[in-house]
């Protein structure tokens, strides 16, 4: 489990991480989102000790990781892929922290074989491609059999079997009952992976929530009906609140503040026929863009 607790980092002036809290729940996998500059690296790498909050605290399994005799085990993280000797071998660059940290040989051929580098394990990393550093950097997180996963972008560079490969490899660790907390920019796939999402802009919290109430905070509650009769089903809806708009399909009408039932029973008592009645659901794509669009601190100027 990890737990975030009031923190702040600040670099001179400028606040990246502004009392930000949450928890991270072992045996599902959590997405971690926000714009550019919202300050998920920040608070992946506080988490990892590897920058000192300005105040606050975050604790992996109820200890700060400095604190943990043997922190590979405790938590594997890949915050950038490409931080390799790269004169050195997938197998070499495996083994050595494997030395250092007490976990025997065997496990760098397991984990090689788990990530798909063993034909290349004995190639320069410095030659990989990015994807298969990002396969490379996962290999490394998962050296330690650790029971808390953190990722930072790790689809970056996957080609499309690359990515469902680390989405199923991701949701078994989560089903082991594993802590799993992966940021990506790529918020449909967020949506195929994670089952949580901490939504943070301007360092601050914006959303601590599953994935179903991320769409329903932006649901898109219009209807698209098509008819043979625009007209006729255009007088019979018409009211307070109702909105209705054409589409760019012939007979196809956008309904807005009425539920499709009440649509469907309107047109049969009118007899008007319908061809199909079609609910419209926002996109997690839409749902994290409403949300966060007084977050985003670099907005192009329009022309």
């Amino acid at each position: 489990m990890i737990i975030v607790d009031t923190i702040t980092k600040s670099y001179g002036d400028k606040v990246a991480v502004d009392s930000l809290s949450f928890t991270v729940h072992p045996g599902v996998i959590t997405g971690f989102l926000g714009p550019n500059g919202a300050g998920k690296s920040t608070t992946m790498r506080v988490i990892m000790g590897l920058d000192s909050p300005t105040s606050g605290h975050a604790t992996v399994n109820g200890k700060s990781l400095a604190d943990h005799r043997a922190p590979l085990h405790e938590v594997g993280a890949l915050l950038e892929a490409k931080a390799i000797h790269p004169g050195r071998s997938a197998y070499d660059h495996l083994s050595a922290l494997a030395a250092t940290n007490g976990i025997p040989d065997r496990r760098v051929r397991e984990v090689l074989d788990i990530v798909g580098l063993s034909s290349v394990a004995k190639k320069r990393a410095g030659a990989f491609s990015l994807g298969m550093g990002q396969r490379l950097g996962i290999a490394g997180a998962l050296l330690g059999d650790p029971d808390t996963i953190i990722l930072d972008e790790p689809v970056n560079g996957l080609d499309p079997e690359g990515i469902v490969w680390i989405r199923n490899l991701l949701k078994d660790l989560a089903d082991q009952g594993r802590t799993v907390f992966v940021s990506s920019h790529l918020i449909s796939e967020m949506g195929l992976m994670a089952e949580h999402l901490i939504v943070v802009g301007r360092g601050k919290l914006i959303a601590d929530t599953s994935v179903d109430e991320l769409r329903h905070m932006a649901v898109d509650d219009s209807v698209e009906v098509d008819t043979p009769d625009p007209p006729g089903l255009t007088r019979v809806l018409l009211g307070d609140g109702v909105a209705i708009d054409t589409t760019d399909r012939p007979h196809v009408l956008r309904v807005t503040g009425l539920p499709a039932a009440t649509i469907g029973d309107r047109a049969f008592a009118a007899g008007i026929p319908l061809h199909s009645l079609i609910p419209r659901e926002a996109s997690l794509e839409e749902a994290f863009m409403r949300l966060t669009h007084d977050a985003v601190e670099y907005q192009p100027v329009a022309a």
